[in-house]
């Protein structure tokens, strides 16, 4: 595996954790549940662990805080997509695929992600007129056709000349005035008219950063859907993208569609849902014989938020405030929307505990706790 930058990242990420534990691979590895030897070519950056719970588990016994474990699995997760040289955000240039996936904040190449930060607010990127040499064609027409094009402008009649001008001037202005509308101003835009119908925003995806992300975030904010509103589709707004299509009752297809689009400008879904108090009361409530443990475990898991969603390389996803796995879900006549329901989580997850009584089900979180009867994390 050739290193990339956002392995070199994750991987020095990594190592400043285990350099503060003070602790060898071996030890951290037994605790963690893994490899010595893996937790070396981890923090090597010679390889990236394909399932994050080994990357959670390893962070915890290291004692990472709840914001080192986010920006963490930010690290992974463009780490991961570096490595099966999968475009996060769709459709990346070809020569300059790998910077597209570097940082969070281009969504195509290098040259196309700063035109698209600047043009989703000034409009300049639904402007496909001939004459206007600045427009970057995103969704429009092809930049070679666009060039061949302006190359003959200086061959016309000075008089068609003056009205394309003029009418890319329209478009332009049109851009300014339509653009804003639902996202700066706060007003609720329309289905019809929304930002996320526009041509700069057909795909809405991981790793992109501009103003069609910061519509989305606006807009599952809006659901009383958690999450900040950056620009930035990262791991947390993923989460939340999957989240709201459960809730909507479509399907979780980690992009931002037109029917996602659709059910958002609706304001029909409500992501209200439990606080992270209210959670650990009940799971004190269910877990009965051990809960200290059990709120720990919960902690660990998902930070408490019912919302919360996992997912893994191999496609399948955890749950809730559990996190209980897509196979686990069959085995519990369960599904992802009913997962969502923090007491049904709760409750499944002390059906899980009590074929043994014990958190094997969640060996990354049990791992990393002590063995006082309060649970607390290891620190």
């Amino acid at each position: 595996m050739v290193a990339s930058p956002q392995t070199d990242k994750f991987a020095a990420r990594l190592r400043m954790l285990k350099d503060r534990s003070g602790r060898g691979y071996d030890r951290l590895g037994k605790e963690a549940g893994v490899s010595g030897s893996s937790l070396h070519r981890y923090c090597s950056g010679l390889s990236v662990p394909a399932d994050y719970r080994v990357v959670h588990a390893f962070a915890k016994v290291c004692g990472a805080s709840a914001e080192e474990l986010r920006e963490l699995h930010r690290l992974w997760a463009l780490a991961d997509t570096d490595r099966d040289g999968a475009a996060a955000s769709g459709t990346p240039e070809p020569e300059a695929e790998v910077e597209a996936e570097a940082e969070p904040e281009p969504a195509a190449g290098a040259d196309a992600g700063e035109e698209a930060a600047e043009a989703g607010v000034t409009g300049r990127a639904v402007a496909a007129e001939p004459g206007a040499d600045e427009v970057t064609p995103l969704g429009g027409t092809p930049e070679r056709a666009a060039a061949r094009r302006r190359s003959r402008l200086p061959e016309r009649l000075s008089s068609r000349s003056a009205i394309l001008a003029a009418v890319a001037a329209v478009v332009l202005v049109a851009g300014f005035v339509w653009l804003p509308v639902g996202s700066s101003t706060g007003d609720t835009p329309s289905a019809e008219g929304g930002l996320l119908y526009s041509p700069a925003c057909r795909t809405v995806s991981m790793g992109q950063h501009d103003e069609c992300v910061r519509e989305v975030q606006t807009l599952l904010t809006r659901a009383n859907g958690r999450l900040a509103i950056d620009g930035d589709f990262g791991p947390e707004t993923l989460r939340r993208v999957t989240a709201f299509q459960v809730l909507a009752g479509l399907p979780a297809t980690n992009v931002v569609d037109d029917a996602t689009k659709k059910a958002l400008y609706a304001h029909r879904v409500s992501m209200t849902t439990w606080s992270p108090a209210k959670v650990a009361q009940r799971v004190r409530e269910v877990f009965t014989e051990d809960p200290g443990t059990a709120v720990a475990v919960a902690r660990c898991a998902s930070f408490l938020d019912p919302l919360y969603v996992l997912p893994n390389t191999n496609g399948s996803r955890n749950w809730g405030v559990f996190q209980i796995s897509d196979t686990r879900l069959q085995d519990l006549h369960g599904t992802p929307l009913r997962a969502f329901d923090p007491d049904w989580n709760i409750r499944a997850a002390h059906r899980l505990w009590s074929v043994r009584h014990d958190f094997h089900d969640w060996p990354s979180c049990e791992a990393a706790l002590n063995d006082s009867p309060s649970g607390t994390p290891r620190r």
